[in-house]
């Protein structure tokens, strides 16, 4: 499918057709409409489907559809990347929506980055429902950044919103699919990008979050037991991209957790970092017993 807009607003959707109506209603009032909405619905036995070809049948903004199996929500970014041509994208999730004016702050900031090849995207703010930024804003010293520089460098806290130039997103590999599990980290790709681009920081809400009682930010511990394989592969990747010794040995620590639970005896032979992995081994134990523990009513 081809179109002449220049951002995508893509949607990763499993089963949430009752809270789609507020992502649409804020699409809807845009102030500038240079947008498509993407819509993947990730094997959905709602009415996700025919409420979609409602809102298309409405044709008051240019909406695309896909749907896929049941692959969890990095396997709708995975099927996001492939199907997106316009020149940036930005996730909004099924239950967050848009400010009104988010498509024309960032179209507004993009053309200052759009030709320099060492930026990848800009990252703004996200903002609950009263106004209030989710965490800190990003320093106004601060004019490039990486995301992981934002965190660990400059200690900004709370959710931030990735707008990425497409071209730069599609150099890059998908998420893994491991059999039967449905979770991988995103921060994976985004650490990927972060080695060899900068961000442009823009201090603007470029996105209102609600987190669902069913949302992945609300069920850590279920998450971390139900997609061991995921995280596993997650965390061996975050301790190879690790900036200090303390994300590596944080990450080790979730990495042996995460192996006991895949019983997979190897994993101080597969880890990158083997030192921090063994010295890791106690804590690791600890946590995953712990995430045993405090999950035991849910397995």
């Amino acid at each position: 499918m081809t179109n002449t807009k220049t951002i995508t607003v893509f949607t990763p959707t499993y089963n949430r057709a009752y809270c789609l109506d507020q992502v649409y209603q804020s699409l809807l009032k845009q102030t500038n409409k240079d947008f498509l909405w993407l819509i993947i619905d990730d094997g959905s036995t709602d009415n996700t489907k025919e409420v979609a070809a409602s809102w298309i049948a409405e044709d008051k903004i240019a909406i695309q559809y896909h749907y896929q199996e049941n692959l969890g929500m990095h396997g709708g970014h995975n099927a996001a990347y492939k199907l997106i041509t316009t020149e940036l994208n930005v996730c909004i999730d099924s239950d967050d929506f848009m400010p009104v004016d988010a498509i024309e702050k960032i179209l507004y900031h993009y053309p200052s980055i759009k030709d320099n090849p060492k930026f990848a995207g800009l990252v703004g703010l996200d903002a609950d429902k009263k106004g209030d930024i989710i965490g800190s804003k990003i320093p106004e010293t601060v004019k490039e950044t990486t995301l992981y520089d934002i965190y660990n460098v400059h200690k900004v806290t709370g959710d931030k919103k990735l707008v990425y130039k497409t071209k730069v997103v599609k150099k890059y590999p998908p998420y893994p699919i491991f059999k039967g599990e449905r979770f991988v980290p995103l921060g994976y790709l985004y650490q990927l990008i972060d080695q060899d681009y900068l961000l442009l920081p823009v201090n603007e809400v470029f996105c209102t979050v609600e987190y669902m009682e069913d949302g992945s930010s609300m069920n850590m511990l279920k998450q971390y037991r139900r997609h061991p394989q995921g995280f596993a592969f997650s965390r061996k990747s975050r301790m190879k991209l690790s900036g200090n010794l303390k994300d590596t040995f944080k990450n080790a620590i979730h990495y042996v957790s995460s192996s006991l639970f895949i019983k997979n005896w190897n994993f101080i032979k597969e880890s990158p970092k083997k030192t921090a992995t063994i010295l890791a081994i106690p804590l690791g134990i600890v946590l995953h017993y712990y995430i045993k523990y405090k999950t035991k009513n849910d397995f």
